[in-house]
């Protein structure tokens, strides 16, 4: 019996942790897409600098209702690569598919303009165990060079269908849209290189 009782014990044991959910921001459709009456610049695009917290797979959420100075993280939900990734992939494919000429700053293209973005914020915030929203927040700089040509900050907020780690990525996958098309027409409206 004694015997029995362990075999059980190591089979409970050998089953493991469970398995994270992996989570990206979903397929880029054509409709929606960043389009703007104004043709793009050609530009290069740094990679997107985040916090130290923010820059891993994991999917942050804050409980406003508790304490919201404290970032959390999801046990077994995780993103397929860091989110700052995630929004530079399809910020170049939107841009791209909008008619833009999108080049990476490490090809040391010359000539073109370069847009660097810091990402302040890229988390689920829950106002109540019910009720979350998506919260992002990013900062973009276009430099000629080293010279600054614009900045803007881009923040947006969206309520998530549900209170859940797959409510919290669709609902960023849309504020990651809706900045990325705000961020195509900024682009698409700054005067031209002097």
């Amino acid at each position: 019996m004694l015997a029995f009782a362990g075999s059980i014990l190591l089979t409970g044991c050998a089953v493991g942790p469970q398995s994270a959910s992996l989570f990206d921001l979903g397929p880029l459709h054509t409709q929606g897409s960043a389009a703007t009456e104004t043709p793009l610049p050609a530009i290069s695009i740094a990679e997107i600098t985040a916090p130290v917290w923010l820059d891993s797979q994991m999917m942050f959420y804050r409980l406003n209702y508790d304490n919201n100075q404290q970032p959390r993280a999801y046990a077994t939900s995780k993103w397929t690569m860091a989110p700052a990734q995630l929004f530079l992939l399809r910020l170049k494919s939107r841009l791209s598919q909008a008619g833009g000429v999108v080049v990476p700053a490490s090809d040391g293209a010359v000539n073109l303009p370069v847009l660097r973005i810091e990402a302040d914020d890229f988390s689920q915030v829950f106002d109540s165990a019910h009720q979350s929203s998506a919260h992002i927040a990013m900062r973009a700089s276009l430099f000629d060079g080293r010279t600054l040509r614009a900045q803007k900050m881009f923040v947006k907020q969206l309520p998530a269908a549900s209170a859940d780690a797959q409510g919290g990525a669709a609902a960023l996958a849309l504020a990651s849209d809706a900045i990325i098309n705000e961020m195509a027409v900024w682009l698409a409206t700054l005067p031209a290189k002097k």
